[in-house]
């Protein structure tokens, strides 16, 4: 939970409404912390109860896409609910069909036509790490069940997920519950990154390698970090040289985020498995989703074996939602409109890199990244205690703009910016003049 330091020369962000501080502390499950109270939000905006404008320049955690208060989104939800309750997830709705069409005829990647559907960014990791498993067992390759992944990487809070990604502060409390899935040197901070993983799965023996999981662009842990352009071409070659499936986490990159519809189309490159989430339904709905190939889904199909689901799959509600933002993003262009809205906010944030403790600017549309460091010459990190990052985020919101504390291991002290793609010009100079009053401040303090 993010503490917010308290300044007094200025306004202090709200925190109750109608219920007292001690009520919030003594209900929540992080009790040293009172929760930052949001009584609404429209367009890009948060608004607190004592009518402060949030600018969200995080998109949540990455998440909001068309904007926050859609009418037409309230009036599908109150439809929906109108029609349907509950619903057990295998069985077909009008609403789950319309999305798995309109997934597979305007979104995915060319050879994905197999949909399953989750609640969340952390369950559709789980179900992509079962079904890899799932399809090698009924292929008759039990032998095969590890899943290599990077050594800078988050992909969920379950312990599975846990396990096959290395965000270091988020593992630390669990490790030993987690299997050991052998991991990766990330593409980031090392040239032969593809020779590399060759090397692990040789290592492992390719027969007992199920598959490989990785982010297009680097999240959470990372700070938006982006790959050199051969990694994923060669990522995928040495997959198929192998037998191993190849899965795409993009829970946070998909659904347009780096202005095109998968991070995954920059390189030219189709996963057997594509994770998605966030982005699906735009922060209306608690949503996520496995798409998978023909040729992972069909020892299945031969076996009669099915994909075990969760509770709220595939809920009615949450196809209804999904199926109408993405409806909302085809007929505005909004996926397009990323990659032109990216590069003036990337050009704003650019005029930072001179910044004595900015080592670097990346990303790639609206999932943009600073990294923090307390010397850019020799890139000397702040020390681990100090929680830049998180300071920077306290700092901003002070300001009045949200940002996405993030970085792990080797990049500790990021933050991410993933507004909603309706962001305006005016509000692009906001997040730029804000983000330097707030690294600033905390330099400075």
């Amino acid at each position: 939970m993010l503490s917010i330091s308290r300044a007094p020369a200025r306004r202090q962000p709200s925190y109750t409404a109608g219920m007292d501080a001690e009520t919030l502390r003594r209900t929540s499950f992080v009790p040293h912390s009172t929760p930052f109270y949001v009584e609404r939000a429209k367009g890009s905006y948060l608004y607190t109860d004592d009518g402060r404008a949030i600018l969200d320049a995080g998109g949540g955690a990455i998440v909001t896409n068309i904007g926050h208060g859609r009418k037409e989104v309230a009036d599908v939800a109150a439809k929906t609910l109108e029609q349907f309750g509950y619903v057990v997830p295998t069985f077909s709705t009008p609403q789950k069909v319309a999305l798995a069409e309109r997934l597979v005829a305007n979104w995915l990647p060319k050879g994905l036509t197999r949909c399953f559907f989750t609640s969340g960014g952390s369950e559709s990791v789980d179900a992509a790490l079962r079904l890899v498993r799932a399809h090698h067992v009924a292929a008759g390759r039990p032998e095969r069940w590890k899943v290599i992944g990077s050594d800078l990487s988050y992909h969920g809070i379950t312990l599975a997920t846990l396990s096959v990604a290395n965000h270091a502060p988020r593992r630390a409390a669990f490790e030993p519950m987690l299997p050991a899935f052998p991991h990766t040197p990330n593409p980031y901070d090392n040239e032969n990154a593809a020779a590399l993983l060759e090397q692990v799965i040789k290592k492992e023996g390719p027969d007992t390698v199920a598959a490989v999981i990785l982010e297009p662009v680097v999240g959470s842990a990372g700070g938006a970090m982006v790959p050199p352009p051969e990694f994923w071409p060669r990522v995928r070659e040495v997959c198929d040289r192998y037998g191993v499936l190849l899965i795409a986490d993009e829970v946070m990159t998909g659904f347009g985020r780096t202005g095109k519809k998968f991070a995954v189309e920059h390189w030219e490159v189709a996963p057997d498995v594509l994770v998605g989430g966030k982005g699906l339904a735009g922060g209306y709905a608690p949503m996520g989703g496995v798409f998978a190939t023909e040729a992972v889904v069909a020892p299945l199909v031969e076996a009669r074996q099915d994909l075990m689901f969760y509770t709220f799959a595939a809920h009615p509600l949450c196809c209804a939602i999904a199926d109408k933002v993405l409806e909302i993003m085809e007929r505005e262009q909004l996926v397009e409109q990323v990659a032109a809205t990216g590069a003036r906010l990337r050009k704003r944030l650019d005029a930072l890199a001179d910044h004595p403790n900015v080592r670097e600017v990346r990303g790639l549309g609206l999932m943009l990244g600073i990294e923090w460091v307390k010397e850019r010459r020799t890139g000397e990190p702040f020390p681990a205690g100090d929680r830049v990052a998180n300071r920077v985020t306290a700092e901003a919101l002070e300001r009045g703009v949200w940002v996405y504390p993030s970085g792990s291991g080797t990049h500790q002290d990021c933050t991410m910016f993933g507004p909603p793609f309706v962001l305006t010009g005016a509000e692009i100079e906001t997040i730029g003049s804000v983000t330097e009053a707030s690294i600033n401040a905390v330099v400075g303090g």
